[in-house]
């Protein structure tokens, strides 16, 4: 069975920083496309950040410079360190896995669309 846990969230004041981690368990990440997706109440899901398995990563226009995304594969966890957090950050964060890795499309997506969903941490910032 795929399970999805995020951990990490929580509240900070603008520009701080926060690292959310997504461990992965009944599922290999170094054999698929990872992602950070985020959620606003009444609002749509977006996508922030991406990586491949050749470690190409991408990002949203808003979170480029201030997020980095990355994983460890012998610990089968993906991480988002999230630095200068704004109150526009705030949102629960999902990761996600795609069971194939076609690439990443520039605004910090999967080309293939993720099958697997974590539960979600909640991050607040605010002002």
């Amino acid at each position: 069975q795929v399970q999805l846990v995020e951990s990490g969230g929580g509240s900070v004041q603008a520009g701080g920083s926060l690292r959310l981690s997504c461990a992965a368990s009944g599922y290999a990440n170094s054999n698929s496309c990872m992602g950070w997706f985020r959620q606003v109440p009444g609002k749509e899901r977006e996508g922030v950040a991406a990586i491949d398995t050749d470690g190409r990563t991408s990002y949203a226009n808003s979170v480029k410079g201030r997020f980095t995304i990355s994983q460890d594969n012998a610990k089968n966890t993906l991480y988002l360190q999230m630095n200068s957090l704004k109150p526009e950050d705030t949102a629960m964060y999902y990761c996600a896995a795609a069971p194939q890795d076609w690439g990443l499309f520039s605004d910090g997506t999967c080309i293939a669309r993720p099958t697997y969903w974590g539960q979600g941490t909640q991050v607040t910032v605010s002002s």
